[in-house]
């Protein structure tokens, strides 16, 4: 196993398994870039916390379980299923905030994290956001 999969696997523990904010933040460089469905692209460390901060802090019993995970030098790829339950507030990007729905959750992702001398330099997330957003019941039935 080589260092990018070894981070990616840290940062996995660090939000999945743990749950740990801090821990998240200390996988990452400085001056990480990462990009994202719902924000597009988010930079420095501080800012990459507070993209992670709404996921960990609004669902419970996190899961994570990969289909696929391969190492292509300093990239690591993870695709898989990433699940939990909403039991908290969710903060979104414009401000608004969302009571928790308790409803789990169980959505198709994958990502593609670049590290350099140990640290994630930048991290691209891919998931469908209106499948995680139907899943809360958050969409209207335009029907």
């Amino acid at each position: 196993m080589g260092q990018a999969r070894e981070v990616m696997n840290m940062v996995t523990d660090a939000a999945v398994r743990i749950g740990d904010l801090k821990a998240v933040g200390e996988c990452y460089a400085e001056n990480a870039v990462i990009i994202t469905p719902d924000q597009g692209e988010v930079t420095g460390r501080d800012q990459i916390i507070e993209w992670w901060r709404p996921f960990l802090e609004g669902f419970s019993e996190l899961a994570w379980e990969p289909l696929r995970e391969l190492e292509a030098g300093n990239t690591a790829i993870d695709e898989g299923w990433f699940g939990g339950v909403n039991t908290g507030t969710l903060h979104l990007p414009t401000g608004d905030q969302l009571p928790p729905t308790g409803k789990r959750i169980r959505v198709r992702g994958c990502d593609i994290a670049t590290v350099q001398d140990g640290l994630i330099v930048e991290h691209h997330f891919y998931y469908d956001q209106m499948d995680f957003l139907g899943q809360l019941g958050l969409l209207q039935d335009t029907r």
